[in-house]
């Protein structure tokens, strides 16, 4: 008898995941950083792409939603991170004019 070979387990899971995350990461700042840059050096709009970044982060939230991973701790970072957000928009809108 031979031994097969396991070609995937828990490990190759979070190592797949992890990187899935970083590559998001880098694309979502990625993007955020050609947002900024657009909208300080050119004075141009850049809804397109900030959708994009938003929509990335709707999908991943529904998907878990659909799955039951979301817990308390995840929905109070959302919303203090969507009410840092208006305020940090705010200020720059004011600072703008």
């Amino acid at each position: 008898m031979t031994a097969s070979s396991i070609e995937r387990d828990e490990r190759t899971t979070s190592v797949e995941n992890a990187g899935y995350r970083w590559s998001y990461l880098v694309l979502s700042f990625g993007l955020m950083a050609i947002v900024a840059f657009r909208s300080f050096s050119r004075g141009e709009n850049s809804w397109d792409l900030l959708a994009l970044i938003l929509l990335g982060g709707i999908v991943n939230a529904v998907y878990q939603g659909m799955h039951h991973v979301i817990y308390r701790r995840w929905v109070v970072l959302a919303a203090v991170t969507l009410v840092a957000a208006a305020l940090l928009a705010a200020v720059t809108l004011m600072f703008r004019r």
